[in-house]
């Protein structure tokens, strides 16, 4: 529930990032950000900010079953709650996680694509996610579903690991007490935060990943690999292309995380009998992954 709030409100902001991350430089559509999310309003209606939401709704709840299972058994078998085992822990579960993460993202970003600059869209490669994993697959097999796969485990390690680590932290610095009048703030603001941290983190390989997942779309392939399209996107754009879509990334960061910990904390108390909630310990609050 808390994840399907957090992608609610933070999809229109990925789709403006993977545009901005993904566009010709020679002939850009969009100026900027806030240029971005006007031109989608315009050209392709509001629904066009939500393309390919259909894919991390679905792979959602998997990837939190990975998540919070990994790290929680991985900080307990290391046995002392401390800042580098909260690091390893989250980087673990980043790694496990992108077993589904790449092919949910590979679906996301092509239904984000699709249809670029059309009000009504003449024609379409893919019906939905669920659609397009399955022709990618009777294109391309395994290998095409999980194009992206290696930068996707690069990013996503160091970034779980991050997000983690600097949770813990906060919540730590804050005080995280339940008797706390304030708790929920505090969570809300300690989760927004990671997410920032996290993405900042790894950004640069989330641009790589998307231009890789994207490659091929329009029948021409540009990329060997993740250096041939390190050089080649450096080469042709310079060292401003590894921040391309920062500004939609971190404007969605926050509210995803506050969105997510507001719901874990009011579908808690209304879950639980009880009317305390327990000194928070990292492993009762749920976290909320950063590419989500």
């Amino acid at each position: 529930v808390s994840g399907a709030a957090g992608v609610l409100v933070g999809h229109p902001f990925d789709t403006v990032k993977v545009r901005l991350q993904v566009q010709n430089v020679e002939k850009p559509l969009y100026r900027g950000t806030f240029h971005c999310f006007q031109s989608i309003i315009k050209q392709e209606s509001a629904f066009g900010l939500y393309k390919g939401i259909g894919s991390p709704m679905m792979g959602l709840t998997f990837i939190n079953a990975l998540v919070f299972g990994v790290q929680g058994n991985t900080l307990r078998a290391l046995g002392k709650d401390t800042p580098l085992n909260q690091f390893l822990a989250g980087s673990a579960a980043g790694a496990i996680q992108c077993i589904i993460c790449c092919p949910m993202e590979l679906a996301k970003t092509r239904m984000q694509l699709q249809g670029t600059g059309e009000y009504k869209q003449k024609t379409k490669n893919y019906k939905n996610s669920l659609d397009c994993l399955i022709k990618i697959y009777q294109k391309e097999g395994l290998r095409g579903i999980n194009r992206g796969m290696v930068s996707t485990f690069i990013r996503e390690t160091p970034s779980f690991g991050f997000y983690f680590l600097t949770y813990d932290c906060m919540t730590r610095y804050l005080g995280c007490e339940a008797e706390d009048s304030y708790v929920i703030p505090k969570l809300l603001f300690s989760g927004g935060m990671s997410g920032i941290v996290s993405w900042l983190s790894t950004y640069p390989m989330d641009v790589i990943k998307s231009r890789l997942q994207a490659d091929g779309v329009g029948g021409v392939t540009q990329y060997k690999g993740i250096m041939d399209c390190v050089r080649k996107s450096y080469h042709e754009e310079g060292w401003r292309v590894f921040t391309r879509g920062l500004t939609s990334t971190l404007l969605r960061a926050f509210p995803v995380n506050a969105a997510t910990f507001a719901t874990v904390t009011v579908f808690l108390m209304y879950m639980r009998s009880d009317d305390n909630i327990p000194e928070c310990e990292p492993d009762l609050v749920i976290h909320q992954p950063s590419n989500l």
